[in-house]
């Protein structure tokens, strides 16, 4: 197997449907080793269309080059409460990324 698996959590805002379910949003990614890029994705939000059209979003990118175009493409594209949740969800899976890569 030539993936490993990694996620973040955010606390989630007051409001949402998810939030009967979960006080947190967690992101999971299934990386790939040598290049860092996102294989598979997935988190708590409540519906599978939320679930879905977040796993499209970060599919395909490399936590090599930062989360900056993640996070930008969260702004422009989701527009749901989670919003924030996500973009920290986001910020820190990659501090758990970036931990894991500076690991000898």
């Amino acid at each position: 197997m030539n993936t490993y698996f990694i996620a973040g959590h955010a606390k989630l805002p007051q409001g949402m449907a998810a939030r009967s379910l979960y006080d947190s949003i967690t992101i999971t990614l299934e990386l790939d080793f040598k290049y860092g890029v996102i294989v598979d994705a997935s988190c708590t939000l409540a519906t599978d269309h939320g679930k879905e059209y977040i796993r499209q979003l970060l599919r395909g990118y490399s936590l090599n080059d930062g989360i900056e175009d993640i996070i930008g493409k969260i702004k422009q594209h989701y527009r749901g409460k989670a919003g924030q949740a996500i973009q920290a969800a986001i910020k820190d899976v990659y501090i758990q990324f970036e931990s894991v890569n500076q690991q000898p």
